[in-house]
């Protein structure tokens, strides 16, 4: 199969390209290698593989890197939350319009299978179980209990402590800040893709991911690098809220996998399908930070109380889904992922600072 992978220089389209490659696949890579983001061509992408240095919203690049492909990896984006709302037209033109353009161009091509990087974030909030109202969607924190340390979600209906639950593919979707918005976007536009084409789409809502090549210091790499990006300074990570914030942690060379599966699959009847690729074993921020300081060896993380406007209190998945429908399911467990990853080495960062608009994966 010959397989176009774009935002392919970056974190996590770099681990697919080494998975695909080691199938057996014919890998093709397409990434702007944005100043912004990258300098150059990375010395980890392989001498003889096909990269193609072109911005995915350029519909004589997106056709041009489709000659002759079977199927589409979709990695480029432009990620992280944001800082503020200059960050809001990036998001909409590298994330929804770069999207639109390629699936276009699938469309011209005739390439009838795409695997899209989506995650964890449509779904704003995770789950919640109410003692007395059952499954219950709370409503975005309110900013005068987050300034007086009150960070758990309440009961929207009375007001009662929630139990967490994984969240499953079928929970509505609540995107709260732009990334997410613009995830929620890529997705519907695939499903209209794969309804107008007959082409199949899954959509892959990556949870928390970490591991190798993750970027160094940047306020849009995932928590995990900036943890450990401030341990190889000599700082202590700094935990925001209370670290009782729940997450689900996946290595990135199992998001590789989950990519090889929803290539390889015989696909589900759906056109467009979303599976949560996750491991499984939920762990709250403090404990990751706690895991990753100890690998290292410190400092040891400090909790600061602070708090960011659209961060969610907590989102675990359920992958049974992905386990039934593309046989898969996580091999890395926390612990040695974390050790790994204390000792893994970072993406140095670009020269220039990033700015809004500039793709990065």
């Amino acid at each position: 199969m010959r397989i176009l992978i774009t935002g392919a220089a970056g974190f996590i389209g770099s681990h697919i390209a080494d998975a695909a490659l080691a199938a057996g696949h014919d890998v093709r890579g397409l990434d702007s290698l944005a100043p912004a983001v990258h300098d150059g061509r990375p010395d980890y992408w392989p001498a003889d593989v096909p990269l193609l240095a072109g911005d995915v919203r350029d519909p004589r690049v997106a056709m041009r890197a489709l000659d002759g492909v079977d199927a589409v990896c979709h990695q480029a984006a432009m990620v992280g939350l944001g800082k503020d709302l200059s960050d809001l037209p990036g998001y909409c033109d590298v994330n929804v319009t770069g999207t639109a353009v390629l699936l276009e161009a699938m469309g011209r091509r005739g390439v009838p299978r795409l695997v899209l990087a989506s995650s964890m974030v449509v779904y704003g909030e995770g789950r919640y179980d109410c003692p007395e109202h059952g499954v219950v969607r709370p409503p975005a924190r309110a900013v005068a209990d987050l300034e007086q340390g009150r960070f758990e979600p309440r009961c929207p209906a009375c007001g009662s402590d929630l139990r967490t639950a994984p969240v499953p593919e079928s929970a509505p979707l609540d995107p709260r800040n732009a990334y997410a918005v613009s995830k929620v976007a890529q997705e519907q536009l695939s499903g209209v893709w794969a309804a107008m084409t007959g082409g199949t789409a899954a959509a892959l809502r990556y949870h928390n991911v970490y591991g190798p090549r993750m970027p160094r210091d940047t306020p849009y790499s995932g928590v995990a690098a900036i943890f450990r990006s401030a341990l190889e300074t000599g700082r202590a990570p700094r935990v925001t809220e209370d670290g009782a914030q729940r997450r689900d942690f996946v290595h990135v060379a199992d998001i590789a996998a989950a990519n090889m599966a929803a290539l390889t699959v015989a696909g589900p009847p759906a056109r467009l399908r979303a599976y949560n690729v996750a491991s499984g074993e939920p762990h709250t921020v403090g404990e990751m930070a706690a895991a990753l300081a100890g690998a290292f060896g410190g400092p040891d993380p400090e909790v600061t109380g602070e708090f960011r406007l659209g961060d969610v209190r907590h989102v675990v998945a359920s992958p049974e889904l992905a386990a039934a429908e593309l046989g898969f399911r996580a091999q890395i467990g926390f612990g040695q992922g974390m050790a790994e990853f204390a000792r893994a080495p970072l993406r140095s960062p670009a020269r220039v600072p990033q700015r809004a608009g500039s793709p990065a994966a």
